[in-house]
């Protein structure tokens, strides 16, 4: 395959894996490692990916890639993610589920849960519960984002405040190597602030993909997380400050 073919190949690619490694495309394209390392480093250098060791992840960017392609991105982590944090989850509490596609995941963990009050601003979440009778389920109000049925704004703001939750269970878009928690939609970060300052525990699930990834608001510190439930190893530096605060990390088998 030309070059010219193999690039737009290449971002097809990293934008339903979130990142590319150049041992992964050697096999995808039966090509020598130096031919996709040069191919690499051609996009890097036009602004369409941003190189990183062994490979290559999109872009830094303001706004976060497509829903379809966040739902397909990692899946089978994100499930293995979704079903040890649902472990941790006991029958007969209530939960906030907030919005994203692992935290969706987490949702049909839950079904088979009983007792639950699960508390959404995320309508996807609210249609896979409404499967089991046994789990209440409260939507907050907001302005609806169509993009991935995620409710933003004061009215999710405002009905959370209501409550007082056993458990939360959150996502970000990017974590940094100082703890930070990330998002893209600054009305997003103000809803998951005012969740996690409503919730007695705190757990974050977050596959590694975001450990690459970069967005501008900062949603909170690793430090007000009580467990996080990810997929690949933290860099030495988060996996030190996770230490230091407390913050429990389980990783998905």
């Amino acid at each position: 395959m030309s070059q010219s073919l193999r690039k737009p190949e290449i971002i097809k690619i990293a934008r339903r894996e979130g990142r590319v490694t150049v041992d992964g495309l050697v096999d995808h394209f039966g090509v020598a490692p130096q031919t996709i390392r040069r191919d690499l480093t051609e996009l890097a250098d036009s602004g369409k990916l941003e190189r990183v060791h062994g490979g290559a992840v999109l872009p830094s960017t303001t706004t976060n890639i497509g829903y379809s392609e966040r739902r397909a991105l990692n899946q089978a982590s994100k499930v293995d993610i979704a079903r040890i944090c649902a472990r941790h989850i006991p029958n007969d509490c209530s939960v906030f589920l907030n919005i994203g596609t692992t935290t969706e995941a987490v949702a049909a963990e839950l079904l088979h849960h009983q007792g639950l009050l699960v508390v959404t601003n995320n309508i996807n979440i609210a249609m896979i519960l409404s499967q089991n009778p046994s789990i209440e389920v409260v939507v907050t109000g907001g302005n609806l984002r169509r993009s991935d049925g995620g409710l933003i704004g004061d009215l999710a703001t405002q009905t959370i405040r209501q409550f007082r939750f056993d458990h939360a269970v959150i996502s970000c878009s990017a974590l940094r190597d100082n703890g930070d928690l990330m998002d893209f939609d600054i009305q997003e970060v103000g809803v998951s602030k005012t969740i996690i300052a409503h919730s007695e525990e705190v757990f974050l699930v977050a596959d590694g993909s975001k450990f690459e990834r970069k967005a501008p608001a900062r949603i909170a510190s690793m430090s007000e997380v009580d467990v996080f439930f990810t997929d690949l190893p933290l860099s030495p530096a988060c996996a030190a400050f996770c230490d230091s605060t407390g913050t429990k990390v389980f990783y998905a088998q």
